[in-house]
């Protein structure tokens, strides 16, 4: 059954899960932003076979997640390196451990987000650009941006477009 893109949909999550929402490709950028690079090296670690991670990092680099970069010229071999994209889906990989061992981690936590120079526990929060507020994930909400269809206003419980401003 072939799977319909969502790159048209005007949902952030959906475009997003359209180009990394493959568990294998989540897995490599996990992995990518560890320090892994070389195809032998994300071969070992996810016991993947050849052909599909071909494509989980061909997808990738055309999703602008990961660089083909050379290595070797004879022969002619390559590694993935995480671009800006590539790098800001940590964050995205950070909420995943925080999420995973609140509700998925019985037996305790086998992975933690710690700063990286104390080495004390950290948790997910948003920070408020002009006043430096930290605000947990639950005091959070989303509403319709500038760009927001009405579709999207509705979706979100905006009746109607805000006025025009007008200068």
């Amino acid at each position: 059954m072939k799977q319909n893109k969502l790159t048209h949909v005007e949902c952030p999550i959906a475009r997003s899960l359209d180009q990394v929402g493959e568990w294998w490709s989540i897995l490599l950028m996990r992995d990518a932003l560890q320090g892994l690079r070389r195809f032998d090296q994300f071969s070992q670690s996810l016991g993947i076979a050849p052909n599909m991670l071909t494509r989980r990092l061909t997808a990738l680099v055309e999703a602008g997640m990961l660089e083909r970069v050379p290595y070797s010229q004879r022969p002619l071999r390559y590694e993935y390196v995480p671009t800006a994209k590539g790098e800001d889906f940590a964050s995205v990989l950070m909420a995943f451990v925080d999420w995973g061992n609140r509700h998925y981690a019985a037996e305790g936590e086998s992975v933690q987000v710690v700063d990286g120079d104390t080495g004390r526990r950290l948790q997910l929060a948003f920070t408020d650009p002009d006043d430096g507020r930290v605000l947990a994930p639950q005091q959070c909400t989303v509403q319709p941006g500038p760009a927001a269809s009405d579709a999207m206003r509705e979706r979100l419980g905006c009746k109607h477009a805000p006025p025009a401003l007008t200068t």
